[in-house]
């Protein structure tokens, strides 16, 4: 419209760099994070920063550059966030359950020039660089991170490891430097590989825009008020802690660390700083809800967990509530920041029975407030299905918070975005009020006689078993039916169930042909955000060969 125009007053790049630099003055002298019998307030938390996005850019880092890092939920971890993006770098935070050689791959693609290792990984980061060295590949300068128990610098910059210490790094820094903000509000932040559960990891890319939008959308969906206190039991290396890392400063929270996640360290962290808010995969609900006694300690007031990366079972739903967490679950996927839905109660819900609550709970829900949209559609005509709760579809999502795009892969970017809609690879169905629901991977659709079957219904009612501690489905190859359901299952503790039991409880709650026809004892294989890798399992299945024919008659 004529008479308007946009200037440095009416417009400023969007960037969660502002959250930091805003809580350090309105939150100044409160805690923003605490790791054990270490304590910062906002007001140190972001002068810590600003000396390490100095002393980055005295190292040579520049606009642009890739910084990795290699460390579990720990202060510097927390700093990476900020003082990375300061410095005007990308920030790529490495799942710390990846080995040498898949640190080494990460490493290489992303072109890191720095990498910060916790003392815990430093030995996996050193092969991972010595891999690196003997391919004639330029390796990244290393940062050591000294045992959070001892914070004082080192007396040498370099220290006995042969390479620097973190609190030196930090000393060296200036107060005054002057913080590079994003030219553009698209440029990159940080950079984060998918878990690689169906292929290969790919290198997604955050925007700073996106980064700030998600952050502020997460602190919605979790319902957070000023100054929680939120326990790290999600990985801050993974989606940067689902935006968390940032959104917890935009509100003055308390950050509490934890870099092991146990039952008991989780109801020790609630008790001794009043715990408002968390999160994490079903299998730390999984871990919560079978608990030692000894373990478990007093729950003052609900605690808020969000939970997401695979769908809960509403049994482990019912037994958070009744524990006294009130539960809220998300979904989304690496290239949607982390959450992207959230599954919005609603008031006339509470007057449902018990188990009615829990299975609408599962669901996925609706896009959050900053993304835009997200539809269940048939990927070959991208019409939508119909609200039904039966027909399934492709999950697909389009807004602000979607991925900028794969690291160097061009051809993978352009198919996730095919036809203006991000392509989760989720199959999933949609109810008639607009809710969705996930019913299964792509490639985890078990084809049975012609028959769809999805493996998270099958999950569903191994989890109802008071017996299973954890299930997973997948299809195991079978002469006659193409494949039949085969069910890895691992029970309580003191618990003994036979596969005829298990398959005979199925039977009575799913359709026969939904009921596994193979059952195997044993521990789920996962990777560091908690979901099950399936793809181990299906090759067990595989090598297991096809049920013959005699036993397909016995069953």
């Amino acid at each position: 419209m004529e008479g308007t125009i946009r200037c440095s007053a009416n417009y400023v790049p969007l960037s969660p760099i502002s959250f930091l630099e805003r809580s350090a003055m309105v939150y100044r002298d409160r805690v923003a994070v605490v790791y054990g019998n270490i304590k910062f307030t906002w007001r140190e938390i972001l002068e810590r920063c600003t000396r390490l996005a100095s002393a980055l850019t005295h190292l040579g880092i520049s606009r642009g550059d890739v910084v990795a890092a290699l460390a579990p939920n720990i202060p510097a971890m927390y700093e990476l966030h900020f003082g990375v993006p300061m410095a005007g770098a990308v920030l790529c935070t490495l799942n710390i359950r990846h080995d040498c050689t898949m640190v080494s791959t990460l490493l290489k693609h992303s072109e890191a020039k720095i990498i910060f290792v916790d003392y815990q990984f430093l030995g996996i980061a050193r092969e991972a660089i010595e891999i690196l060295s003997k391919k004639s590949t330029k390796v990244p300068r290393m940062v050591f991170i000294q045992d959070s128990g001892n914070i004082s610098p080192s007396n040498n910059m370099v220290s006995t490891t042969g390479c620097l210490e973190y609190e030196f790094l930090l000393a060296t820094g200036r107060l005054d430097f002057e913080i590079k903000r994003p030219k553009d509000e698209c440029d990159p932040i940080s950079l984060n590989y998918t878990s690689g559960t169906t292929s290969s990891p790919k290198g997604v890319v955050y925007s700073h825009r996106g980064a700030y939008l998600n952050s502020l959308a997460a602190v919605l969906l979790n319902e957070m008020a000023s100054m929680p206190v939120y326990l790290w039991t999600v990985p801050m290396f993974h989606c940067n802690g689902w935006c968390l890392t940032w959104g917890v400063a935009a509100q003055g929270g308390t950050n509490v660390c934890l870099r092991n996640v146990t039952a008991k360290g989780i109801f020790d962290s609630i008790a001794r700083y009043q715990v408002t808010h968390m999160g994490g995969a079903p299998t730390v609900l999984n871990l919560i809800v079978n608990a030692a006694p000894s373990d478990r300690g007093p729950i003052q007031g609900k605690v808020a967990v969000m939970t997401g990366a695979a769908p809960p079972p509403p049994q482990v739903l019912f037994k958070m509530e009744d524990l006294g967490f009130n539960v809220t679950h998300s979904y989304g996927l690496t290239e949607t920041y982390g959450p992207g839905t959230v599954c919005t109660w609603k008031p006339e819900w509470n007057a449902l029975p018990p188990n009615a609550q829990a299975k609408i709970k599962a669901r996925q829900g609706l896009h959050h407030l900053g993304m835009e949209e997200v539809d269940i559609k048939d990927p070959a005509t991208m019409k939508s299905v119909p609200p039904d709760a039966k027909t399934m579809g492709e999950v697909m999502f389009r807004g602000n918070t979607v991925m900028n795009g794969y690291l160097n892969d061009i051809e993978a970017t352009q198919d996730a975005f095919k036809n203006g809609w991000f392509r989760s690879g989720d199959l999933g169905v949609k109810h008639p009020d607009g809710y969705i629901e996930l019913k299964d991977r792509a490639k985890d659709i078990i084809i049975s006689g012609g028959e769809n079957i999805s493996s998270i219904e099958v999950e569903s009612v191994l989890y109802s078993h008071p017996a299973v501690q954890e299930a997973a489905v997948v299809g195991r190859p079978d002469d006659h039916w193409g494949e039949t359901p085969c069910a890895f299952v691992k029970l309580k503790d003191g618990c003994n169930v036979t596969t005829d039991e298990i398959i005979g409880y199925c039977r009575d709650r799913l359709p026969h042909y939904m009921a596994p026809r193979t059952v195997v004892f044993e521990d789920l294989p996962k990777n560091s955000t908690g979901k099950t890798e399936k793809f181990v399992l299906r090759q067990k299945a595989k090598v297991m060969g096809s049920l013959s024919k005699t036993s397909i008659s016995k069953l």
